[in-house]
């Protein structure tokens, strides 16, 4: 079944905008995509020309009008439409004619570049996490049974020594032993299943605010930008505030004492994660004014042991990742005009 047979329910449950024009090139149709990329309601767009909601667009027009003479489906790539005076998207163009729809003539449909490459993006950014846990649970095994015999083996060669002086270095193998399993749990993330219960998401916000607050250096701007409707999700409170911390914690450094972080949340609606659409996605950005992510490192950011710091462990953001895994979840990031965001994207409804 192609697009144009599909009814108006299902259109608007599609992650493509898609446009429904009349005869003389008014909006009869408008789904929430389309609303959503030309940031108008549909109440909004009804009736209005299509020149009205695309500035500049006499070259779409001719190609509707093209589309309509030869009642034939063209595809214009890679275009750029021009949404306001500073906003342009990227976009392949489908345009179709249409028979026996009543007052529809023609469907536009618009698929935004930009969000095929956060797709694609995200899709990778799954792959490499379940790559990485896959690695790290299997050094684990193999690191945790020799280290544990390193370690014995110092305890009981510390008992055979008459040497008070030398059991210094047997203490110095104990306590390398110790703090390389410590290193390993932090890699593996936490031991027990996540306590998932119904919460407010700004109660994660507040804590993760209340503990930056106390700790960011006088120079730093915190500011707290919240959107009241988003309803309650399913989260395990102590795993999701240790994530967004460790994301905020990277904000705070990466401006060096002066600079501005933002705490924001947002509901997205009709919205992927990876490979799979939900209805409803909140998401909390960390925005910062700081120099931003190295280009060398954007590909593997979310490794473990990646740093853009010198004195890094590399292991916030990897761990970060884990803990909004389990909750269905995705951490990406961008970069444009000088801000940095990295948006913690979670599922409002969840079947577990």
């Amino acid at each position: 079944m192609s697009v144009t047979q599909l009814p108006y329910s299902v259109l608007d449950s599609l992650t493509t905008a898609i446009v429904g024009l009349d005869a003389e090139l008014a909006v009869v149709f408008a789904n929430p995509a389309a609303e959503a990329l030309l940031d108008v309601s549909q109440k909004q767009a009804q009736g209005q020309a299509l020149s009205r909601l695309l500035p500049r667009a006499q070259a779409y027009e001719r190609l509707i009008r093209r589309v309509i003479r030869e009642r034939r489906v063209l595809t214009e790539r890679d275009l750029w439409i021009e949404l306001t005076e500073q906003r342009f998207v990227n976009v392949d163009c489908t345009v179709t004619p249409l028979v026996g729809r009543g007052s529809l003539h023609v469907l536009i449909e618009l698929f935004t570049l930009s969000e095929q490459k956060r797709i694609t993006r995200e899709e990778h950014l799954v792959a490499q996490n379940e790559s990485v846990r896959a690695l790290l649970r299997g050094l684990a095994h193999e690191i945790r049974n020799p280290l544990g015999g390193l370690r014995g083996a110092a305890q009981l060669l510390e008992r055979e020594l008459d040497d008070i002086g030398l059991t210094e270095y047997t203490q110095v193998i104990v306590r390398e032993a110790d703090r390389l399993q410590d290193l390993l749990k932090r890699l593996l993330g936490p031991p027990t299943l996540p306590n998932f219960r119904p919460l407010n998401l700004h109660e994660v916000t507040e804590r993760v605010y209340a503990l930056i607050s106390t700790q960011a250096p006088p120079g730093v701007s915190l500011v707290r930008d919240y959107d009241p409707s988003i309803p309650e999700l399913s989260i395990d409170l102590d795993l999701l505030i240790q994530a967004v911390l460790n994301v905020t914690m990277n904000a705070v450094q990466a401006v060096a004492g002066a600079g501005r972080v933002v705490l924001r949340t947002r509901v997205h609606r009709q919205s992927t994660i990876g490979t799979r659409r939900h209805r409803l996605v909140a998401a909390i950005d960390v925005v910062d004014d700081g120099p931003g992510v190295p280009e060398p490192l954007d590909g593997t950011l979310f490794y473990p042991m990646v740093s853009g710091r010198v004195d890094g462990t590399g292991l916030g953001l990897s761990i970060a990742q884990s803990l909004v895994n389990q909750h269905a979840g995705l951490i990406e990031f961008s970069q444009n005009a000088g801000l940095t965001t990295f948006s913690i994207l979670l599922p409002v409804e969840v079947k577990r």
